[in-house]
């Protein structure tokens, strides 16, 4: 029998015994009560049971705009409030493809309009809100509940734990990156799928003459081509130090594998000016042939190219450290307390409640189902394309899996990572100045 049905048939068996013993006390009273008689007729009448004031909390998080899971988590919240119906929540949300999403909670987190929880990425991004006692430690909270806690993989808390050994976000759904391929496209071609440099770049050059985009990612929103270039390029060893140990000549490789693939004709035409979101439409629609994208991607494609999709590592960059089958991934985000709640006693027991709520095997298995991620409890995932079935195995089968360089660096040096992206690929700045540009920016960043 689960746990939940034996906790019921207890509860419903002290009721129904409470219930008996009162009405034995009415009926035939016992010695005791009799002695006492006069001291029960004094005592006041028991109060009636109060309903729960109401409580208002605020949850931010990225399951905006056409999030694959945004439903599923609406779902979730509606079960909260069915089962609270004297608690109501503001879903917040903007999508992760809108790099609004990252000022705005830092923006909330220092003026002091921090959400109850807090969606977020776990690691150098959340450090400022951390190291400033923004956000509450969970340790204690899960030792307090067992069953809450070891509703988790192991892996899960263990990823989400931060350097100084404490857990701050309780993780939902874990992720996979890599390259996806449309099959049709490329057998329509006559091509090999690009599982090393040198299918790669025939891959790309074969497109780009017939007017088929090869590889769809835009130069400003370039998370996933910065973070495969340097994984690729510098290994799982090199990418992981980030730039503390000055300027890695592997990281410069990255931008000029970045360089060689838009002389060959690898992206749109308009990469310069489209976001992830125009970029994630033009495979969608099956105009470009490859991208780069997380397991989240999924869900927003058209079924077509969901079907005709597969998924691999990127492949090792000329000369890179990378094995060619190393991948980003990870269990990088997660729920925050935020202080202010956790401190306000008309909310703390019900933050505590509705952040195990969202984190419980159900929801993170309704969560899972809809994007796609990796869970974070030990639950099937249903409803999968193949090419998310291909996604896990590709996982499972990595030689190494390493978080994001974004959380390996300030992200204030990520954006300039980012910023020199299209400058490197179109000759106004060599891979050599890209790097030692971040570098000066982490830097400042670290004094």
């Amino acid at each position: 029998m689960k746990k939940s049905s034996m906790v019921l048939l207890s509860i419903l068996l002290l009721f129904s015994m409470f219930l008996a013993a009162c009405g034995n006390k009415n009926a035939n009273p016992t010695p005791a009560a009799t002695e006492n008689s006069a001291t029960a007729t004094n005592d006041p009448p028991a109060e009636e049971a109060k309903d729960p004031d109401p409580v208002k909390l605020r949850v931010f998080s990225t399951f905006g705009g056409t999030d694959a899971a945004r439903e599923a988590f609406q779902g979730a919240i509606d079960e909260f409030t069915a089962k609270y119906p004297h608690v109501t929540i503001e879903n917040d949300t903007l999508s992760a493809n809108d790099d609004g999403f990252r000022t705005k909670v830092n923006t909330d987190m220092t003026s002091g309009n921090e959400p109850d929880l807090l969606f977020y990425f776990i690691g150098a991004d959340a450090e400022g809100f951390v190291n400033a006692g923004k956000v509450v430690p969970l340790n204690e909270i899960l030792d307090a509940n067992p069953d809450w806690k070891n509703g988790f993989i192991p892996d899960a808390l263990k990823l989400a734990t931060q350097k100084d050994g404490n857990i701050y976000a309780a993780p939902l759904t874990g992720f996979y990156e890599g390259l996806f391929v449309n099959k049709k496209l490329f057998e329509d071609n006559d091509l090999e799928l690009p599982t090393d440099w040198e299918k790669l770049t025939t891959a790309v050059k074969t497109l780009s003459a017939k007017g088929i985009i090869p590889l769809s990612v835009p130069f400003d929103q370039s998370h996933y081509l910065i973070e495969h270039t340097i994984l690729s390029a510098a290994g799982p060893e090199g990418q992981n130090k980030g730039l503390i140990d000055g300027v890695d000549p592997n990281w410069e490789k990255a931008y000029a594998a970045i360089k060689e693939l838009h002389d060959l004709g690898a992206f749109p035409k308009d990469a310069a000016t489209i976001d992830l979101s125009m970029s994630g439409n033009y495979y969608s629609e099956a105009l470009a042939a490859m991208t780069i994208e997380g397991s989240w991607a999924v869900g927003g494609w058209s079924e077509d190219t969901r079907n005709n999709s597969t998924v691999l590592p990127f492949p090792t960059v000329p000369g890179g450290a990378g094995s060619g089958n190393d991948i980003v991934g990870g269990f990088g985000s997660g729920f925050y307390i935020s202080k202010a709640s956790y401190d306000d006693s008309a909310k703390k027991d019900t933050v505590v409640e509705l952040l195990k709520h969202l984190t419980s095997p159900a929801s993170i298995q309704k969560i899972a189902s809809a994007n796609g991620g990796t869970p974070a409890a030990d639950v099937e995932v249903t409803g999968l394309a193949q090419v998310a079935i291909d996604g896990f195995a590709m996982a499972a089968n990595a030689n190494s899996i390493s978080a994001p360089v974004d959380s390996k660096v300030a992200p204030e040096t990520f954006s300039d990572l980012r910023a020199s992206v299209g400058q490197v690929a179109t000759g106004k700045k060599t891979s050599a100045q890209a790097v030692e540009s971040a570098k000066k920016v982490e830097d400042a960043n670290k004094k």
